[in-house]
């Protein structure tokens, strides 16, 4: 039988759901689909389906349907699922997720592992509410649940309830090696501690815990690395941010957030040439495609036409679902390359209702500066004088609104 693999799982929850929408965002044109039946054809796998991992699922999936009430092996692939839509950005996995937890789904008490794997995927869908209340009945039969910790540490991050999430981040403390759990810690405080400097002390407190994260697991290792990397963006620090960032791209471990922050990081940078040859190959992912039109706008890429109404259409079928995941995107792409600042405004304050992270703000900062619109910045605001927000980039972009 095999084993949850819970450490692996906790932390490509906590990485996916900490920072880009996205993590919670990464996605493609097809929503997650739920298949009726185990004879539907979940997915024609690409060349990479040699990768052990998509043979471990298709293997461990031939099993689950011959054995449906495995909750166990039902627990564990939905996990692999879950991990293969966090590296390869595509949310069909996520569907296929909730079918192999299709027995319990539905159920208000499932066992402590299935409400766990729940809220992490309600999260994904941004259901955060019902996430945390999964949660949280986990967490009263399961106290010392590292993963069910983590995931409330994520969801508090993204809804901008930072006691909540530096409380459970400090749980973690007693269940998971130091430099995790004090990363987690170091995450919010550089986040909320008053202003750059006491910003960047939280960040050199997780620079000096890197050493010790150096025999850690690749996949704990690349978080570690990447929320450093981001803090030191965050904080105006490009070298080290630069430095952390290559290094985690060095592990070699696909990871589609990872693309999404460096690609950001590089856009910054002025370095649109370095994002085509990250991406050239991630269109599939939605994130990852509006950085790479980002990037070939700049160039005046031959392929910008193409990739350009590839992205349009994506979020043009997004809107006729319903689906809100996408929000943060979509506002990037109407202020940035639609040119259309009001729409643009509209679209962020939308996303900014259900997500209040950084990049949320920076965007419906960047829309109202160019809509002439400082009302409609008032909440982001609120937020980061309320929360005393540290971050240099938004600072500037509050004072070029003016009062």
């Amino acid at each position: 039988m095999p084993q949850i693999r819970t450490c692996n799982h906790w932390i490509t929850a906590l990485c996916f759901a900490l920072a880009m929408h996205l993590l919670l965002h990464f996605s493609v044109n097809a929503a997650p689909r739920i298949p009726n039946s185990d004879s539907d054809v979940l997915e024609k796998l690409p060349a990479r389906a040699r990768d052990g991992r998509f043979r471990e699922v298709r293997e461990l999936r031939a099993r689950l349907t011959a054995s449906p009430n495995d909750l166990a092996l039902a627990v564990h692939i939905a996990g692999l699922y879950f991990d293969l839509a966090a590296s390869e950005g595509d949310p069909r996995y996520v569907g296929y997720a909730e079918a192999a937890l299709g027995p319990w789904w539905g159920l208000a008490s499932p066992p402590v592992d299935v409400l766990i794997m729940r809220a992490t995927l309600r999260q994904y869908r941004h259901e955060f509410a019902n996430a945390l209340q999964d949660l949280e009945k986990a967490l009263e039969r399961d106290p010392q649940n590292a993963q069910g910790w983590a995931q409330r540490a994520a969801i508090s991050m993204v809804i901008a309830r930072y006691a909540d999430a530096r409380d459970s981040c400090a749980k973690l403390l007693q269940l998971t090696p130091e430099a995790l759990a004090v990363t987690c810690v170091k995450n919010v405080d550089s986040l909320t501690t008053g202003g750059a400097m006491e910003g960047k002390k939280a960040l050199e407190a997780t620079l000096r815990l890197l050493p010790k994260a150096a025999s850690l697991p690749v996949e704990q290792r690349l978080w570690i690395w990447t929320r450093a990397a981001e803090m030191a963006d965050r904080l105006g620090d490009t070298s080290r941010a630069e430095s952390l960032y290559r290094e985690a791209l060095s592990f070699g471990q696909s990871d589609a957030y990872l693309d999404a922050a460096y690609g950001d990081f590089l856009l910054d940078q002025g370095r649109p040439a370095e994002v085509l040859t990250l991406l050239k190959d991630k269109s599939r992912s939605d994130p990852l495609l509006l950085r790479l039109v980002l990037a070939e706008k700049v160039l005046n890429s031959p392929a910008f036409a193409e990739h350009n109404a590839a992205l349009a259409a994506r979020f043009d079928a997004a809107r006729q679902r319903g689906d809100k995941l996408h929000l943060g995107e979509e506002a990037r792409f109407t202020l940035n390359i639609l040119g259309n600042a009001p729409l643009a405004v509209k679209i962020a304050l939308a996303n900014w209702a259900d997500q209040r992270e950084p990049r949320d703000a920076r965007v419906v900062l960047e829309a109202a500066t160019i809509a002439h619109d400082r009302a409609a910045a008032a909440g982001v605001i609120s937020w980061y004088r309320d929360n005393q927000i540290a971050s240099p980039r938004l600072r500037r972009l509050i004072e070029g609104l003016g009062d």
